[in-house]
């Protein structure tokens, strides 16, 4: 999953890099803008739905997401609670959960999938706390009891066959995709890892 940033966009195109992105091999975009209004997150949105083939899930807000026709919404343990997220979303409408804690573990509720971070300590949410690694993920994911969960914060393509050994089911990535210049090899690198660890 591609996650996108305020800061590391630097001016360039959100389709645009979705699209490279999507030609890359990622299969889901998550549309985190934390600093743009609701109107331009909304139009952003919209414009990735129409562009891309893959899911689009909105950061934060669940009413840009419905109003966008995402395919879902990821939620922080500061957002909607999930339970009520459910209840206002449409039928099969995605809903993430961020975990980094058990005691966020214990409010994700029934979300769809988990994002579980911060893998190492990242430059793209620094109120994230320490880095989990293989451990601290591999012990989150138990908690998850079978929901898919993501490895995010920091991950490196090397990172990948760990996240897959602790029971990972994918990476959400922010810099080690929008970081570089070509977002397409930089995205390939990380599938390519995700293919070779189930190999192994």
């Amino acid at each position: 999953m591609l996650v996108t940033d305020d800061r590391l966009l630097a001016g360039r195109d959100v389709v645009s890099l979705a699209l490279a992105a999507e030609a890359g091999g990622a299969d889901a975009v998550q549309l985190r803008l934390k600093n743009a209004p609701a109107r331009e997150q909304t139009a952003l949105a919209r414009a990735l739905v129409a562009a891309l083939a893959i899911p689009v899930l909105v950061n934060d807000r669940l009413d840009v997401a419905i109003a966008a026709g995402a395919a879902g919404v990821h939620l922080g343990a500061d957002d909607l609670p999930v339970a009520l997220a459910r209840r206002i979303a449409p039928p099969a409408f995605l809903i993430g959960a961020s975990v980094g804690s058990d005691a966020e573990a214990m409010t994700a509720g029934d979300a769809d999938y988990w994002g579980i971070g911060p893998w190492r300590v990242t430059g793209t949410k620094p109120d994230a706390g320490a880095g989990l690694g293989e451990v601290g993920f591999g012990r989150l994911a138990r908690l998850a009891r079978g929901r898919p969960c993501l490895a995010i914060g920091g991950v490196q393509p090397t990172d990948v066959p760990l996240v897959r050994r602790a029971g990972g089911s994918g990476v959400a990535v922010v810099s080690g995709i929008l970081g570089g210049p070509d977002v397409l090899q930089s995205t390939a690198r990380y599938v390519e890892a995700w293919a070779l660890g189930g190999s192994s």
